[in-house]
């Protein structure tokens, strides 16, 4: 049975690019590892699709909804269903000058945010910085391996797994007659990270559950006892 849009779906996924064969992104670790893009600090899991809400490239998307949980499937994507065309009105000249006054050494190949919009510096010389804010994979043609893990259905399983994609671990979360509450405790870290992340999840809530019209978000914080070293005694 296909999915329906609105759907929580949890799939494995692999983008290949065709040109090359390299592969550009994976949710396995042993992937990864085989492939010689092992990143030791990532966390490897199940990607979050919201089917037709645009959580995901276009034609995985798509292809999501026609499938069923267990399938797997091998797919192609024209740069039109996946990161789209290049757009030369992307690649900005900017003076080195402005780089300095944000206290940033440009490199090329550097993936910088300038104001809110992700780049990739592409050349650094006479002063001047190019820098490319298309996608990395913008035009680029690529391969993709689905596999469908599961389908989430409570809306407290839902809430769960959008923190997940927000990297939120939530002590608990419950829903309760159009309400939920999400619980971080001690043990989560709340510095500005965690702000914008809560807010995002917050938003996320209201905008993929349509059946919650309040949420509460608590912070528990605990002052641990400032443990004072002892003094050894000197021996004479």
């Amino acid at each position: 049975m296909a999915f329906e849009n609105g759907d929580f779906v949890k799939i494995d996924y692999d983008e290949w690019r065709a040109a090359d064969n390299a592969l550009v992104f994976t949710t396995d670790r042993k992937t990864a590892e085989a492939n010689g893009v092992l990143d030791k600090d990532a966390t490897y899991r199940p990607a979050l699709v919201i089917v037709g809400k645009g959580s995901i490239i276009k034609g995985v998307d798509k292809a999501v909804s026609g499938m069923n949980v267990n399938e797997e499937k091998n797919i192609e994507l024209a740069p039109a269903d996946a990161y789209g065309e290049r757009n030369p009105q992307l690649v900005r000249i900017m003076p080195a000058a402005e780089f300095k006054k944000r206290d940033i050494d440009p490199m090329p190949g550097m993936r910088i945010n300038l104001d809110g919009i992700a780049a990739t510096v592409k050349t650094v010389n006479s002063g001047r910085v190019v820098i490319d804010a298309n996608h990395p994979l913008a035009g680029e043609k690529l391969r993709c391996r689905i596999k469908i893990v599961a389908k989430v259905d409570s809306d407290k399983d839902k809430i769960s797994a959008l923190s997940e994609m927000l990297n939120l671990s939530p002590k608990s979360v419950e829903v309760n007659d159009g309400s939920a509450k999400i619980v971080f405790d001690e043990k989560t870290k709340k510095d500005a990270d965690f702000m914008v992340s809560k807010s995002a999840l917050v938003d996320a809530v209201f905008k993929y559950l349509d059946k919650i019209n309040h949420v509460s978000v608590d912070e528990l914080y605990s002052k641990e006892a400032e443990k004072q070293p002892e003094k050894e005694t000197e021996k004479q």
